[in-house]
């Protein structure tokens, strides 16, 4: 059950690893994709070193709207939807960190 509650982590780092593998950026697709397994180890540090990294990858989703957008308006196109569904999946991405406040991974974590 607890994996059902991980989910939203897992698939952050997933759609991270998607957005670094388009920017030819592989290192990080590896990283991206190896940070989950963490999750197998039941400590603390483990659940806060989720939290960061989450929130560090909410930022880079930020900081690669505005290059986005940039790109966007210097050829004339439509960047508000662009804007919306990147703010989107940076909240998302951000608010995954919240699952370890729940008690069943605050057990698990030792927290």
């Amino acid at each position: 059950m607890n994996l059902v509650r991980l989910l939203p982590v897992i698939l952050s780092f997933g759609l991270l690893a998607a957005h670094f593998s388009r920017a030819n950026i592989f290192p990080l697709v590896i990283i991206s994709l190896a940070i989950p397994l963490l999750l197998f180890i039941r400590k603390a540090w483990v659940a806060r070193s989720m939290q960061f990294l989450l929130v560090l990858g909410a930022a880079e989703w930020i900081r690669s709207m505005f290059g986005y957008i940039e790109v966007r308006k210097s050829i004339g196109e439509d960047w508000g939807r662009l804007a919306i569904i990147l703010v989107t999946v940076a909240v998302l991405t951000a608010m995954a960190g919240l699952v370890f406040r729940g008690k069943s991974l605050k057990r698990r974590y030792k927290l």
